[in-house]
C-alpha cells in the first residue's frame, strides 16, 4: 500500500514528496514508469516523409487506379496518349498498336516460377459456400426458372438468368499490357528517370497538353510493381539512332527512384524510331471491355488522322478480338506552344517560383519577358502604380515579401489584355467532322468551332459537333466529351457538356426530336488549363460561365446548321408526297376530260355557236384523234412538276433557308517540314503543291 502510495495524493489532495528510491528511479532512468514512457514520446517526436511514389501509390485512386478494372483502362489509356504526344511532336502521323492479352492465374505462377497449390482446407477461402447456403441458392435459382418457364407459356418476356454471385473476390485476372509507336522515342540516359521517378518528365510547363497528373506510365508501374511485383519493360529509339533501347526496371516506391534491373542497347536494323512499352497489371477486362473499346472509338473521332490497331488475346478463342481504326486524313493539328503566364492567373507562389528562375535582373525586364500581355510601357505603368519603394531597376532577387503581395494584388486588380489562342492545338472542325463521319456514318452532321476565349487568365477554344441518325447510335442525346483532345468517359452527369445539352439547349425549335432521333453530340475544350473537378479528374464543371456560354453557343451554331439541312429534307420529302398524290390522280382526271371532251365532239353541230375557235379546234382534234387520253396525261404531268417547282420555291424562301450558311476557308500555317499549304474549311481541305 504504501508503495503504490508514493508520489501520489493524499486524501486531502496534498502532494507527498516522492521516495527517494523513486527519485533515483528518475535520476537513472531505471523506474517503470519513465522506461515505458520515454521511447513512446521519442517516437512521437519523429517526423515522417513520403516520397511522392509512396503518397500515389497510397492514394492510386487519384490518379484513376480505384480498381483492377479501372486500372486496366487507365494503363491503356495512359499509354496511348503518351504515344499521340510522342508522334505528334515531330509532326508524324500516328500509327499505334495496343494489344492487351490476357494471363491466367496458372501462366502468371509460371512466369514467376511459383508453383500452383490445391486446397487443403476450402472453408478457409473467402469463396466458400456451405451446403445450408448451397441449398439455399439451388432452391432460388429452381424457383426463379418455374417462373420464367410459366412466363414463356403465357407468351410473357423470359428474363435471362442471373448470374451467380460469388461472395469472395473471385480469381485474380492478369493481363499484358503493350503500347508500340513511331513517335520522337526516348533518349537512351533519361528513359530510367522518365519511368521510375514520379512527377518528373518533359511535359511540364504553360501548354495544352493531354496529360492529367503528369503520371503517364509512372502510375501502371507503381499499380503494376503493387499487383504483380513484375518490372516494366521499355524499347526506344530516336530518329537516325542506329540502335534501340532496352530497358527493364520497377521503382522503389519508398525513395521515388528507379530500380534499373537491365539497361543496354542493341541493333536497329530496321531504322524503326518510336517506343514500345510492355507492362503485366492486374486488371479486369469484363467489366471495362465496353469502356476501352468506347475510348477507342471517341479517340478515332478526336484523332482521324491517327491509326490504331487493338488487339486483345486470351486462351479462350471466343474472347479474342482485334480492331482496325484506319486513318481517314492526314492533315494534322499544329503542335501545342509553350507560352507564358497571363497576370491576372499567377498566384504569389508562382510569382516567387518565376523571380527565382528568371534571368532577367530587374522588374522591369521580369514583368515584360516572363508575362503574356505587358509591354515596355505598360510595365512602366505598372511600376509607377506600385509605389514609391519600386522602380524599373529594382532588382528582382531583392523584392520583400510585402513587396510581392503587393504586385501580386495589382495584377488582380489591373487590367490586361486577354491572351491570345495561338499556343493551342484544337483538333479542327475538318477532322472533328471527319471522324465523327468515319466512326458514326450518320445522316446529317454539323460542327462549329468558338474564337479563343479565356477564363481566369487562361484561353480556350470550344469545338462542337452534332450529327443526326449514324450507325451503332441510340435513340435520343448520345454525349461525347472530350478535353485536351481526349475522351472523358466518366462522372458524365456534374459535366458542364452534358448539362447543358440536356438543359440548355432547346431541340425542338431546331426540328430536332430529343426523345426519338439518334443525336450524337460532340464537344471538345482545349485550353493551357482544364478546371476538371473532382479527384479523378474526370468531368468540367458546370460552375465557370465563360465555358458554359462558349458550349452553349457551339451547340446552338450546329443546331441552326442541321436546321437548315433538316428544314430541306422535310421540304423535299413533302414535295415527293404531294408529287406522288397528285400524280396518282392523272390517269383518272385524264380519263374523265377525254370522256367529257369526246361527248362534247360526237354531239351534232349546234344552230348557234358554243364554244370559241380554240375550243372548236380542240373538239376536232379530238374526233380525229390527234389528242388523245395520253396527250392529256403528259399535260398534266408537266403541269404538276411546274406548280411543285414553284410552290417548293416559295416555301423556301419564306422559311428564309433559301442558302445554307456560308463558312470562311483560312489558311493554315506551316509547322515542321511540309512541302505544301492547306486551305481548310469545315467541309473540305485544298492542298496546294507548289
Amino acid at each position: 500500500m504504501d508503495d503504490s502510495s508514493d508520489g501520489g495524493a493524499t486524501a486531502g489532495g496534498t502532494k507527498k514528496k516522492p521516495s527517494a528510491a523513486a527519485a533515483k528511479g528518475k535520476a537513472t532512468g531505471k523506474g517503470k514508469a519513465t522506461s515505458k514512457a520515454a521511447p513512446k514520446a521519442k517516437e512521437s517526436s519523429l517526423l515522417k516523409q513520403k516520397s511522392p511514389a509512396e503518397f500515389f501509390a497510397e492514394n492510386k485512386n487519384i490518379a484513376g487506379f480505384d480498381n483492377p478494372g479501372k486500372s486496366l483502362y487507365t494503363t491503356m489509356r495512359e499509354l496511348v496518349e503518351n504515344a499521340l504526344d510522342s508522334a505528334e511532336s515531330i509532326s508524324e502521323l500516328p500509327d499505334i498498336e495496343i494489344t492487351i492479352e490476357e494471363i491466367t492465374k496458372s501462366k502468371f505462377n509460371t512466369m514467376i516460377g511459383l508453383v500452383d497449390r490445391e486446397r487443403v482446407d476450402e472453408a478457409l477461402y473467402d469463396d466458400f459456400e456451405s451446403s445450408k447456403a448451397r441449398e439455399k441458392r439451388l432452391a432460388k435459382e429452381a424457383r426463379f426458372q418455374e417462373t420464367q418457364a410459366k412466363n414463356a407459356a403465357l407468351g410473357k418476356k423470359v428474363k435471362d438468368t442471373p448470374a451467380a454471385r460469388g461472395k469472395g473476390r473471385g480469381e485474380a485476372s492478369f493481363f499484358r499490357v503493350t503500347c508500340k509507336d513511331n513517335g520522337r522515342g526516348m533518349p537512351h540516359e533519361d528513359i530510367p528517370n522518365m519511368f521510375g521517378r514520379v512527377l518528373s518528365g518533359t511535359k511540364y510547363g504553360l501548354r495544352q497538353t493531354r496529360g492529367k497528373f503528369g503520371l503517364g506510365a509512372k502510375m501502371a508501374l507503381i499499380w503494376s510493381k503493387m499487383s504483380t511485383g513484375l518490372p516494366i519493360d521499355i524499347k526506344s529509339s530516336m530518329k537516325g539512332q542506329d540502335y534501340i533501347t532496352f530497358c527493364r526496371l520497377d521503382i522503389d516506391i519508398h525513395k521515388n527512384v528507379p530500380h534499373i534491373h537491365l539497361h543496354e542497347k542493341r541493333e536497329n536494323n530496321d531504322h524503326w524510331h518510336g517506343a514500345e512499352i510492355q507492362v503485366i497489371i492486374e486488371g479486369n477486362w469484363t467489366t471495362h471491355r465496353s469502356r476501352i473499346l468506347h475510348y477507342m472509338r471517341q479517340m478515332a473521332v478526336i484523332t482521324p488522322y491517327a491509326q490504331f490497331l487493338f488487339r486483345f488475346l486470351s486462351d479462350a478463342a471466343e474472347k479474342n478480338l482485334t480492331i482496325k481504326f484506319a486513318r481517314r486524313t492526314d492533315v494534322m493539328p499544329p503542335v501545342p506552344l509553350l507560352t507564358k503566364h497571363h497576370p491576372s492567373a499567377v498566384d504569389l507562389l508562382l510569382i516567387k517560383r518565376l523571380i527565382t528562375d528568371t534571368t532577367k535582373p530587374n522588374l522591369l525586364q521580369f514583368l515584360q519577358h516572363e508575362f503574356v500581355n505587358i509591354s515596355k510601357a505598360h510595365a512602366d505603368r505598372l511600376i509607377g502604380e506600385m509605389g514609391p519603394d519600386f522602380s524599373a531597376k529594382t532588382t528582382v532577387n531583392s523584392l520583400t515579401s510585402q513587396q510581392l503581395v503587393r504586385i501580386h494584388q495589382l495584377f488582380r486588380q489591373a487590367k490586361f489584355d486577354d491572351p491570345s489562342g495561338n499556343c493551342l492545338s484544337p483538333a479542327g472542325e475538318y477532322n472533328l467532322r471527319l471522324g465523327i463521319i468515319k466512326e458514326l456514318h450518320p445522316d446529317l452532321v454539323a460542327t462549329h468551332a468558338s474564337s479563343p476565349q479565356v477564363f481566369e487568365g487562361h484561353p480556350f477554344i470550344v469545338e462542337a459537333g452534332v450529327s443526326i441518325g449514324g450507325k451503332d447510335v441510340k435513340q435520343g442525346l448520345n454525349i461525347f466529351r472530350f478535353a485536351n483532345r481526349i475522351p472523358l468517359l466518366f462522372e458524365q452527369g456534374a459535366d458542364v457538356i452534358t448539362r447543358t445539352a440536356l438543359k440548355r439547349i432547346n431541340w425542338s425549335i431546331y426540328k430536332i426530336n430529343q426523345q426519338q432521333d439518334k443525336i450524337g453530340v460532340f464537344v471538345s475544350i482545349v485550353s493551357t488549363k482544364i478546371p476538371f473537378k473532382g479527384t479523378g479528374k474526370e468531368y468540367i464543371g458546370d460552375d465557370i460561365t465563360e465555358i458554359a456560354d462558349a458550349v452553349k453557343s457551339a451547340l446552338k451554331q450546329c443546331c441552326v446548321q442541321l436546321k437548315s439541312k433538316i428544314v430541306k429534307k422535310l421540304q423535299a420529302r413533302e414535295q415527293q408526297d404531294r408529287k406522288r398524290n397528285l400524280n396518282k390522280y392523272i390517269p383518272d382526271v385524264a380519263r374523265t376530260i377525254m370522256e367529257t371532251l369526246g361527248e362534247l365532239a360526237d354531239e351534232s353541230p349546234p344552230k348557234r355557236p358554243r364554244f370559241d375557235k380554240e375550243d372548236e379546234e380542240l373538239l376536232e382534234k379530238i374526233n380525229s384523234e390527234e389528242v388523245t387520253e395520253m396527250t392529256f396525261r403528259d399535260c398534266l404531268t408537266q403541269h404538276v412538276e411546274q406548280v411543285d417547282y414553284e410552290m417548293a420555291l416559295e416555301y423556301a424562301m419564306q422559311s428564309g433557308v433559301s442558302e445554307e450558311p456560308r463558312e470562311a476557308i483560312y489558311l493554315n500555317s506551316l509547322e515542321g517540314s511540309y512541302k505544301f499549304v492547306d486551305f481548310q474549311s469545315p467541309a473540305f481541305v485544298f492542298r496546294f503543291i507548289p
